[in-house]
């Protein structure tokens, strides 16, 4: 709980005070069967867009999720959260997996950034 609670902290105070947040660890992609299903923030879930869930960064913030395997970088918007005790830093969408080069081994090291 304290390390969510920090997570969040910092994340809150990089967003309202210009710093920077960022933070590095494994991503995956929904499966297929979430496709229709409402998000935490009420949206219908769409694999095809470029969103993801996150535990503690607020809904409607862009991140930049890098792939440290390959370099592939793109940009996703935060619409959802993922289970409470989940140890992935980030679950994006399978487009962002697919133009991020890991749809096959289904996770990868990731940088993220926030950039708004």
């Amino acid at each position: 709980m304290i390390r969510r609670a920090t997570v969040l902290l910092t994340a809150l105070f990089g967003l309202c005070c210009g710093a920077a947040w960022a933070a590095t660890g494994t991503a995956t992609y929904y499966a297929d069967r979430f496709e229709g299903r409402a998000t935490a923030n009420s949206e219908t879930f769409d694999q095809d867009l470029l969103t993801a869930a996150h535990n503690s960064l607020p809904f409607g913030t862009k991140v930049k999720v890098t792939n440290l395997e390959n370099g592939r970088s793109v940009i996703v918007r935060v619409n959802d959260r993922m289970r409470r005790h989940n140890k992935t830093l980030i679950d994006v969408s399978k487009r962002a997996a697919r133009e991020l080069g890991f749809v096959r081994d289904g996770r990868s090291k990731v940088h993220l950034e926030v950039i708004r």
